[in-house]
């Protein structure tokens, strides 16, 4: 009884701290990753609270299930509009990608730790996968909002990007320890993974979709349900030889883009229990590690994590994307710098040891070395490499609360809060805003005063308006009601002035002095722009033409309907 009651302690004692401890990734910039390690190897035997555990069989069993949670969770929340210019690169990085950061990490393991080459290529196949937990955590919890293209690659590579470094591991941990089959049983194992995983999630997921927008159930027992399809879906699909991530990703993902009143119950839930995942998931994996023996290989471990960051990573995505598609070199710069790694190296290194394979602690310090630095390197400078390489776009002002009404089933109407901040709104009549035809003002509050509006009522900085709208309406309330200083960095982003997409190019040549190439003429805007970016632009997208930086600013679709016009 003592034991458990211990157990309870210490595990709520450490999870709330750890909670706790996240301000500090606010205020003083380091990964929130990176803390939840550190308190990790704190609580641990040689950490203050001095905590023994030395179960890698119980650690490997935690990493699955939180590393389940969590990319079934991104696969909730990515959209499958997204995958137009996200999916082709990010798949070439999750195979090509992998296997060449695997390669070049294994060739310098073996020199700096005087390996064979199968050792050697093992420590770079347990490393060479990017982490789905970290990149969701920085780029989700930092703030950072990327342009479609590069934010699209590096969710879906993060996403997908395990079944081939799980190949790769499982098959030369079987060379060291003498069970490795034929060629062909390889390679059908290969196939296995990625086939298994794509049929088996999209397939499974698609049906568990329409089964939660056809229930009526309780509103706690949606997300319920959806998890434990998912935990189906990665249990059958790993029994079968398949990749368990990668199905458990999709079916997220097919749920997550079936429409209904059931995502308004599971999206919340999930999102605490992705972070229960990540706390408890690199909490576990930072006691596990022995900070002393990490010091005797701490020298050459460097050496390889400086390499994967500098060398190898960089080396592998100018190979698996720059040559395919139409990526800029600052696009190119910054997918190689969000390389980060993170819980699945750690676990992917348990493989060693409970697979028998000789000095296998030495895999577990070293990728343990290379998470630390990757967090603390490339996890740290992420704002700023993201601010330099300019692949951020400005933030939206977005609404402070929003819920649905339970009205309808599918596209059912929402509550949006906004809080009045926008100068150009203050002391304007209801009945001027441009609102959106289906959204209207349920209720207005001015110093904690619910007021009755109505189309005389004129607006004061700092009210707060109940809107009524649906999800399509967002994009022109979110407009109206952005703030000066949002106004201010959209203008020095985007331009002061603004074109609509179908000007023609021979009136705006005409306009301003401009030489065209034959065939131009009669394009649109939005052709010309499209053209120039290689096809599937994206907000943010711009194309430097006679001393003048066209900016895309917004589309509908996969049309540009507005573009902004920054001078140099």
């Amino acid at each position: 009884m003592d034991s458990i009651n211990t157990l309870f302690l210490l595990s709520g004692f450490l999870i709330a701290l750890s909670i706790l401890a996240s301000r500090l990734s606010t205020l003083a910039g380091v990964p929130l990753l990176l803390i939840f390690l550190g308190l990790g190897m704190l609580a641990g035997e040689e950490g203050v609270l001095g905590i023994e555990f030395d179960d890698y069989a119980l650690a490997f069993l935690i990493g699955h299930l939180a590393l389940a949670m969590i990319l079934l969770d991104g696969g909730l929340r990515t959209r499958l509009k997204t995958f137009r210019v996200g999916f082709r690169p990010a798949l070439s990085l999750a195979t090509l990608g992998v296997f060449l950061t695997s390669a070049l990490v294994g060739g310098i393991a073996m020199l700096v730790f005087d390996l064979t080459l199968v050792q050697g290529l093992l420590v770079g196949a347990i490393v060479g996968s990017t982490d789905a937990a970290a990149v969701f955590s920085m780029l989700g919890g930092r703030g950072i909002n990327l342009n479609e293209r590069v934010g699209a690659t590096l969710e879906i590579e993060s996403g997908t990007n395990d079944p081939m470094a799980i190949f790769l591991t499982l098959m030369l941990v079987e060379i060291l320890v003498g069970d490795i089959g034929g060629v062909g049983e390889t390679a059908l194992f290969f196939v296995q993974q990625f086939g298994l995983g794509i049929l088996l999630g999209v397939g499974i997921g698609w049906l568990s979709g329409r089964l939660l927008s056809w229930l009526d159930l309780a509103p706690g027992l949606y997300s319920l349900l959806a998890l434990a399809l998912g935990f189906c879906v990665f249990g059958l699909t790993s029994a079968l030889g398949g990749s368990g991530f990668l199905a458990i990703y999709l079916t997220g993902l097919m749920i997550g883009n079936r429409p209904g009143r059931h995502l308004n119950f599971i999206l919340p839930v999930h999102d605490g229990l992705a972070w229960l995942s990540q706390i408890g998931l690199f909490l576990v994996l930072g006691l596990l590690v022995t900070p002393s023996e990490m010091l005797d290989v701490a020298l050459p471990a460097t050496i390889v994590a400086l390499a994967l960051i500098f060398v190898a990573r960089p080396l592998a995505v100018l190979v698996a994307i720059k040559p395919f598609f139409r990526f800029r070199w600052r696009e190119v710069i910054f997918i190689a710098w969000v390389g980060l790694r993170g819980a699945v190296p750690i676990v992917l290194a348990i493989f060693p040891v409970i697979g028998g394979v000789e000095n296998a602690s030495l895999y577990f310090n070293v990728a343990f070395a290379v998470v630390l630095l990757s967090l603390l390197i490339q996890g740290g400078s992420l704002p700023w490499v993201a601010r330099r390489t300019k692949v951020l776009l400005p933030p939206m002002v977005t609404p402070n609360r929003r819920g649905p009404l339970g009205i309808q089933t599918t596209n059912d109407f929402e509550m949006f809060v906004y809080v009045v901040e926008n100068s150009d709104l203050e002391d304007v009549p209801i009945r001027l805003l441009r609102f959106p035809s289906g959204a209207l003002i349920a209720s207005l509050f001015r110093d904690g005063v619910m007021l009755h509006p109505k189309g005389s009522t004129r607006l004061c900085r700092k009210d707060v308006l109940c809107v009524i709208g649906r999800t399509d309406d967002l994009p022109a309330l979110n407009k109206l009601f952005n703030g000066d200083a949002t106004l201010k960095r959209e203008k020095a982003f985007f331009g002061a002035f603004t074109f609509a997409g179908n000007v023609r190019m021979g009136d705006l040549a005409d306009a301003y002095g401009l030489t065209l190439s034959p065939g131009e003429h009669e394009m649109t805007l939005a052709e010309f722009i499209s053209l120039r970016v290689g096809g599937h632009p994206v907000v943010g997208d711009d194309v430097d033409w006679h001393g003048i930086h066209w900016v895309v600013s917004e589309m509908k679709g996969n049309q540009v309907t507005q573009v902004g016009l920054r001078l140099y």
